[in-house]
């Protein structure tokens, strides 16, 4: 990069930003970190290196905790003087926004190295290798930190870790948010906006003028606040980039979480949450599909949207909501569920997300590059479709405008967000002004004196798989209404209640003590309405409830009892998600994988596996509370990934280490499986030490896989032999197995192992253990003992050992390895067992064993970069990475040979 990139993406006619500038201090380098709130808030990483700055934007900012791993995308060089400026970027210049000098001082490199000239020339070695390690004196940081190029984001990203030092804190150093130069807050430089700060001083300028826009025919009520625009989104590269893939089909959107209450935070954008129906749009050659959430089509309902989605020469997929505006520029659901034509009010569809463009995969793009694209895509002339605005701005404060503008409220997305579809994320909230909910009409009711269609509505939400009453509603309907919704009644009618328990519909309440008699009709759970409500009652009853209208868009199965959650809850949830799908770097699959095996509301079903019929139980069970994930969840994970996870669990014989109550609940491991099995279950004979015949289960195809896991076995442990030959492994393991050491740790002598490794010619495959070691596999494929694959490990951990002995062990006592790793080879021996690549783990983030690519293997991988919620994904796109194990064996005589004339 260079400073040719920052001068082409700026208009120092408009900017008071610096254009170059030169270092007069000959003895010390300088670096800062600039606060800049522009599309998003984050901080700006500077260190003088050549005479300019190296520079990474930091979405989150630094952190003082060794633990927290901070993404840092290197941006271009900027000039010397840039150190010291603070102030406004005018609107429509690159990096458009406020700045602040949020710390600075000066820096070296850990390694001891006198003189400017020698420092910079080892750290512009430092900077070409990929990793920089440098020490900041400054007004808020100060100690060791590491710049780490990573794998899989982009050729641009880069980890900002702070090292284990004496300044290593968990507090949140980026509570300090006042300049260092001027002491004023982000907040407070804003309201100077007529001025720019430079080099400690002020200079007039103008006020920036906002670009205009064409107006509509009703303008949308939206909150007056910023718009987010996306900061140097190069358009056409993403979209090269993207990968290739046919236009999706079947999907279902992307949900948002109810949470109890608005919040800031930096990396989230806001969008109004508006008041109608959501559509997925498939445009493509011509043709034209609107489709609702449950997959009904839209296309004749609101023809208007699809006349002019027919016209368009793009092919994309868009997701949005349709809506109908009244004068005052808002939404009402009422009207949208009375539109018949245009007659009815202002027919709109907005546009909030785009998921596939000109045979490009866009989902697993982050939101603000997806937005971008959108931006670009979709035609700006029309008043029916339009773009939903993205607004950058306090999360607190859009709440309360958009209640004072009686909106339904908002929602929050985090700009890093890929697109999940058919799941209710964390990463997009949604926090409503008014309580409201969809309910299923389970009857109605009919007061003896009256002349109206019906009185009330009988409401029922399901729980467990069985409807509940949550009340009734008897207002909000017009008489138009209401005989529109008898029409839809009478097929229905039935003489047996929904409900498990039939509610008493004439009982008095403390508003109502004297009610009137009234007859109450049962109808087949099959409609869904809407209605808004006050609050819930003690007995899970709606209290002061009003019709909104009716839902044609979702099915009656698919209602249940929607409760806000802690924000604060979902957010730390949203955040470990983000590091997850980022630090995996999974991409997009091709094509659609296999679907789910069980549907997502029985609580119990059976199913046809292999000609067997498997009967699974219990299915809502919560197996990983943390992560709420269920023993659903886990059935349809190891359906999912059976043609990955079988090759290593055929004709092997299986310990099966069970949790009948989840992760935290009581484990116990069972080897015998005699007269507990179904007949069909293949088995393995042995004789235990006081001579009695057992049986083990062998692995064999779909239908044992997920008997296994139907007994509670979260986790898959094969032999390293096959029944065929079961005193001859098919691999060598060695297992590195941490006590105190970092996972960094781990990851260095994994290296270790695969540097030894490759000097001998051995090929290797690495996994994780999906709980805090790593698996080192060594083909053998049943050519050797036990014995002899076990003494092959015993040579290369040795030699490892004697290359890092300051924190491995090769001592069996853990008492005795004092807190160091065990580098482990007596795994390789009979009966011995560990989780198996692609198995789950009973470990808190729903962790999977992994296999990798070695160049994966790096400072800041974690275990909780492969979970059961990205490794059917991960599959998708990487195929099976451990094949090579079960292939061709070495040649273990040359190799020893080899190793003992290479190391002696």
């Amino acid at each position: 990069m260079s400073l040719e990139t920052y001068a082409q993406k700026r208009d120092f006619t408009k900017t008071a930003e610096p254009k170059a500038g030169k270092s007069k201090d000959k003895n010390s380098l300088v670096f800062v970190i600039q606060k800049h709130n522009a599309s998003r808030l984050h901080y700006d990483f500077r260190l003088e290196m050549s005479g300019v700055l190296k520079s990474w934007a930091v979405p989150k900012g630094p952190s003082t905790d060794p633990k927290t791993k901070r993404l840092a995308m290197m941006v271009e060089d900027h000039p010397y003087d840039y150190r010291n400026f603070e102030g406004i970027i005018p609107e429509g210049e690159y990096g458009g926004g406020t700045v602040i000098v949020w710390d600075e001082g000066t820096y070296e490199p850990i390694e001891k190295i006198k003189g400017k000239k020698e420092q910079e020339k080892h750290l512009l070695k430092e900077l070409e290798s990929g990793s920089v390690k440098i020490k900041l004196h400054g007004e808020k940081l100060e100690g060791e930190f590491a710049l780490v190029k990573t794998r899989g984001m982009g050729d641009n990203a880069w980890l900002l870790i702070k090292h284990d030092d004496d300044f290593a804190s968990k507090k949140d150093i980026t509570k300090e948010d006042k300049s260092v130069i001027s002491g004023k807050t982000i907040e407070t430089m804003e309201k100077t906006s007529d001025k720019v700060w430079h080099s400690g001083h002020e200079e007039k300028i103008g006020k920036p003028k906002k670009s205009s826009s064409k107006e509509k025919s009703t303008k949308p009520a939206e909150p007056d606040e910023s718009v987010a625009e996306p900061e140097d989104i190069n358009v056409p590269m993403v979209l090269k980039k993207a990968p290739k893939a046919k236009i999706p089909t079947g999907i279902k959107p992307m949900l948002a979480t109810l949470v109890d209450e608005p919040f800031d935070g930096p990396d989230w954008v806001y969008e109004v949450k508006w008041d109608g129906y959501r559509a997925l749009a498939f445009v493509n050659k011509g043709e034209v599909e609107l489709l609702s959430r449950n997959n009904k089509t839209f296309n004749e309902k609101f023809y208007p949207i699809y006349k002019i989605l027919k016209g368009w020469k793009i092919n994309a997929v868009f997701d949005g909501e349709i809506l109908v505006l009244n004068d005052k520029g808002v939404s009402n659901f009422g009207n949208l569920q009375n539109w018949r034509s245009e007659a009815d009010g202002e027919l709109v569809y907005y546009v909030f997300d785009i998921l596939w463009c000109d045979g490009k995969n866009l989902m697993n793009l982050p939101l603000s590059q997806r937005q971008a694209i959108l931006r670009e895509v979709l035609p700006a002339d029309n008043d029916n479709v339009r773009t939903s605005k993205v607004f950058n701005a306090s999360g607190t404060e859009f709440f309360k405008a958009a209640e004072r503008m009686g909106l339904e409220g908002i929602i929050a997305k985090k700009a890093s967000s890929i697109y999940s579809p058919d799941l209710r994320s964390k990463e997009w909230l949604k926090i409503k002004v008014h309580k409201r909910q969809e309910v299923v009409i389970a009857g109605f009711t009919k007061n003896a004196d009256t002349a109206k269609q019906f009185s009330s509505l009988l409401l029922g939400v399901y729980e467990n798989d069985s409807l509940q009453y949550v009340g009734k509603v008897g207002t909000g309907f017009s008489d138009k209404v209401q005989k529109e919704m008898m029409a839809q009644f009478k097929p229905l009618i039935t003489d047996k209640s929904p409900f498990d328990t039939i509610p008493d519909v004439n009982k008095p309440s403390r508003f109502r003590p004297n009610p009137p008699k009234a007859k109450a009709t049962w109808l087949k759970p099959q409609l869904v309405c809407e209605v808004a409500f006050s609050e819930v009652t003690s007995d899970g009853v709606f209290r002061h409830p009003s019709f909104q209208g009716m839902r044609v868009d979702k099915k009656a199965t698919d209602v249940v009892r929607e409760v806000a959650e802690p924000t604060e809850t979902a957010i730390e949830q949203a955040e470990e998600k983000h590091e997850d799908n980022h630090a995996s770097a999974i991409k997009p699959p091709k094509e659609k994988g296999r679907k789910t095996l069980l549907n997502p509301t029985d609580e119990t079903q059976v199913r046809k596996i292999c000609g067997h019929d498997l009967k699974f139980t219990h299915l809502s069970k919560i197996y990983w509370p943390e992560d709420k994930v269920t023993k659903r969840d886990m059935f349809n994970y190891y359906y999912q990934v059976a043609e990955y996870i079988l090759p290593y669990l055929k004709d092997r014989p299986m310990s099966l280490n069970r949790f009948p109550g989840g992760i935290h609940g009581p484990s116990f491991y069972q080897k015998d499986v005699k007269g507990k099995a179904p007949d069909w279950v293949k088995t393995f004979p042995y004789t235990n030490g006081e001579g009695e015949h057992k049986e083990y289960l062998v692995g064999t195809d779909e239908a044992s896989l997920l008997w296994m896991a139907s007994l509670g076995c979260i986790e898959m442990n094969p032999w390293f032999s096959r029944i065929q030959s079961p005193d001859n492994p098919d691999y060598c393991v060695i297992d590195l197995d941490p006590d105190k050491n970092t996972f960094d740790q781990v990851i260095a002598a994994a290296l270790e192992v695969k540097k030894v490794l490759d000097a001998i010619d051995v090929p290797s495959y690495c996994k994780t253990s999906g709980s805090t070691g790593m698996h080192i596999y060594i083909p053998t494929d049943a050519k050797y003992s036990y014995d002899q694959t076990q003494l092959f490990a015993r040579i290369i951990v040795n030699i490892v050992h004697k290359q890092i002995p300051d924190y491995t062990s090769l001592e069996r006592m853990v008492a005795n390895r004092k807190g160091k790793m065990y580098l482990d080879f007596l795994q390789n021996r009979p009966g011995a067992t560990i989780a198996g690549p692609y198995s789950l783990r009973p470990k808190i983030g729903a962790t999977v064993s992994m296999p990798l690519h070695w160049d994966e293997v790096k400072p800041g991988l974690t275990m909780k970069h492969f979970t059961i919620f990205n490794s059917v994904d991960r599959l998708k796109v990487e195929g099976d990475l451990f094949k090579g194990v079960l292939g061709k064996a070495i040649d273990l005589e040359k190799t020893m040979e080899k190793a003992k004339s290479v190391f002696g």
